[in-house]
């Protein structure tokens, strides 16, 4: 293994020098990934080691000399893809958009690979740079969905067999007991090494695009039904032993054992075609042209980002103005929201049954971010999000509460600078123009009102009208 690694070097070298030239660019953003990875959360255990082995594939399977009668000269599309990703991420790494930063890194990547080694390069290039996305923390967004996907099809696979149970969302609440279908219960990390492993057979089988495809639709099918069915299995034990097994409450290795179970056979059955011998042909050489294209991209990038902070100006906190509102404590609200400390927080008043908060913070240096990274505010567990919000718009939505059966009517706004949203996502984009503009203020405001026991009409009356009055202005 040894000799043929060192026998493929040549080849795999200028796409190591490309990773090499890639990290320098966009150093702060590798800084911080390195950061996520040495952190070994759950959702991102497998950061490090597939970032090793992204590394180690280039080195004892490396992309395919590229046809060596093809002559290739500077790369003129390749150098402006560079320079418009170089600046793309400029931009979100000037705000801490972290998840869009991240996700720039593999486009960085191949944008280089096009204007330092050509276009036919960049394509041989691209399997690998997939399977370093795969080391990004970007997973924990996809975890809602596939709770959601899980209590979907487990609360169905439930009701079929016939077992006693009250259904509620992701709350099965069985005879001895309650099971919930949290965060934890998504499969994740099933579905990112299932996704993995079939990155890795289709690199090591040089398969096409067809063979990708199928590929990574049997991983992620695959590591999709083990979830499923363990967690059917425990809703199962659960139920006959009345909640008393102990894979109830520990059920980690008991997952991974039904993962083996699926995973080791589909590997035995997997197509290997191994390569014969170092492939034919000559590397990519690098176009001497394209590293001038890279200066011009360093003077965009660090350097742009150093400049773009230097507008940042101060500003006074924001208050809250709308009549009719008292002072109240932040504790006092109907439903308690889960806000990160650094916030400011305040809560008043208005009238029977309606609450307003304000949550405002300041973004005091170039590592923080203007508009913070905000959990869910309603805890899960208590209140679940019942189905008739659709009914009122999607800026409102009626909790419930899990045993007391109250509901409580909830509507966010976003105030990012002098801009306004009640979409989280849209606060996140807005921080672009905001601190371009000097903005350096943030602020969540929440009201909430509790519903009648019959209808959350009038409820939803008094939100609306309580956020069409009010405003945030500069402290005097």
């Amino acid at each position: 293994m040894l000799r043929k690694t060192l026998d493929q070097f040549p080849l795999a070298r200028p796409y190591l020098i490309v990773t090499v030239i890639a990290v320098a660019l966009f150093w702060p953003t590798w800084f911080r990934l390195v950061g996520e990875w040495l952190k070994w959360e759950q959702v991102l255990a497998h950061g490090l080691p597939t970032f090793a082995i992204f590394i180690g594939l280039l080195l004892i399977h490396p992309p395919a000399p590229t046809d060596s009668r093809t002559r290739r000269g500077f790369s003129i599309a390749g150098s402006l893809a560079l320079i418009a990703t170089v600046a793309v991420w400029a931009l979100l790494e000037l705000v801490r958009i972290d998840t869009l930063t991240y996700l720039m890194l593999p486009a960085g990547l191949l944008a280089l690979a096009w204007a330092l080694l050509g276009f036919r390069a960049m394509l041989r290039f691209l399997p690998y740079v997939l399977l370093f996305g795969l080391s990004l923390p970007i997973w924990s967004d996809f975890v809602p969905y596939l709770v959601v996907l899980a209590t979907t099809v487990v609360t169905k696979l439930v009701s079929g067999m016939g077992i006693t149970a009250l259904i509620e969302g992701a709350n099965i609440t069985l005879p001895y007991g309650r099971l919930v279908i949290a965060d934890g219960c998504s499969g994740i990390r099933y579905f990112a090494i299932s996704i993995l492993l079939a990155m890795m057979m289709a690199i090591l089988n040089d398969f096409r695009w067809k063979g990708w495809v199928a590929a990574i639709a049997v991983g992620a099918g695959l590591a999709l039904v083990v979830n499923w069915v363990r967690i059917t299995a425990l809703v199962v034990i659960a139920y006959q032993s009345n909640m008393e097994s102990s894979l109830v409450a520990d059920h980690e290795t008991f997952g991974w054992a039904i993962y083996a179970a699926f995973v080791i056979p589909v590997m035995w059955l997997a197509p290997v075609r191994r390569r014969s011998g170092v492939p034919s042909g000559k590397p990519p050489h690098l176009l001497g042209k394209g590293f001038a294209v890279v200066v011009a991209a360093f003077l965009i990038g660090p350097l742009g980002i150093s400049l773009a902070h230097s507008r940042a100006t101060d500003s006074p906190n924001w208050t809250l103005t709308l009549p009719g509102i008292t002072s109240a404590r932040s504790t006092s609200l109907p439903v308690p929201l889960s806000v990160p400390d650094e916030l400011t927080q305040q809560a008043w008043s208005r009238g029977p049954g309606t609450w307003v908060y304000l949550a405002q913070t300041r973004k005091a240096g170039r590592e923080d971010k203007l508009v913070p990274y905000l959990p869910p505010r309603v805890p899960g567990g208590t209140w679940f999000h019942t189905d008739q919000s659709a009914d009122y718009g999607s800026d409102i939505r009626i909790y419930q509460h899990l045993t007391e059966r109250r509901q409580v009517v909830t509507a966010e706004r976003f105030q990012v600078g002098n801009y306004i949203t009640s979409s989280y996502t849209k606060a996140k984009l807005l921080q672009i123009p905001a601190t371009l503009s000097g903005e350096n203020r943030f602020a969540l405001i929440a009201v909430q009102s509790t519903c009648a026991p019959r209808s959350c009409d009038n409820a939803v009356e008094r939100v609306r009208n309580t956020l069409e009055n009010l405003a945030l202005e500069p402290a005097q």
